[in-house]
């Protein structure tokens, strides 16, 4: 179970696990839960719906999915003050389970922002500094980027954009338009965002986006 502190026991004490271990842990230790997930498989996983509903939850819950050795984890989402308790199992048509959960809410982006940029984007292979800190990029356009970055970012956050190579060094005031935390199966946690340029020349920042165009 994960869930914020002052949950927890709330909801341990609403729970029935069958006589079943049942570990508790943080919203913050979310990391660690899902370490102790995937060494021990767990019949269920249940996360709290108010941080199911948060980017570092949607990811979780998506992270769970994505490993086959995972699939028999039944993924439920629970309330401290509903009258129900856990989401009950029910018959698929294939004899096996299936859960029914309460729909989640999500503030994760999709990763294509279609519409939202009015001039072309550029696929491009190369690192950036946002508020002096690498970010990878993976697409840039005069009017913003979307950019892979181990820091956290969240939406209308003012950060400092700085583009450089040997020819020129831009220096962008910038906003998040949206942002999702993500935990790769093989990789390290990280936040994808999509940043709007505000003083850009566009010029020189469409010229720097050619120069550095993914093959």
């Amino acid at each position: 179970m994960i869930a914020a502190p002052d949950l927890l026991n709330a909801l341990k004490h609403r729970t029935d696990t069958g006589g079943g271990d049942l570990l508790a842990f943080s919203d913050t230790d979310a990391l660690r839960a899902l370490e102790v997930i995937i060494e021990r498989r767990p019949d269920v996983v249940a996360l709290e719906r108010l941080f199911a509903a948060t980017p570092r939850g949607a990811a979780l819950i998506k992270r769970i999915k994505a490993d086959p050795s995972l699939s028999e984890s039944e993924i439920r989402v629970v309330s401290h003050d509903a009258d129900a308790r856990m989401s009950p199992r029910l018959p698929s048509h294939g004899g096996g389970t299936t859960t029914v959960a309460a729909p989640v809410q999500t503030d994760e982006a999709p990763l294509d922002q279609s519409g939202t940029r009015r001039s072309p984007r550029h696929k491009v292979d190369v690192e950036v500094l946002v508020d002096a800190n690498l970010a990878s990029v993976v697409d840039l356009s005069t009017d913003g980027a979307q950019v892979v970055t181990a820091i956290v970012l969240k939406p209308n956050q003012r950060v400092r954009v700085t583009l450089s190579d040997d020819q020129c060094v831009l220096r962008l005031n910038s906003s998040v338009a949206w942002a999702s935390f993500e935990i790769p199966p093989n990789g390290d946690p990280r936040y994808r965002a999509g940043l709007q340029f505000h003083d850009a020349n566009s010029a020189a920042v469409d010229a720097y986006a050619l120069r550095h165009r993914a093959p």
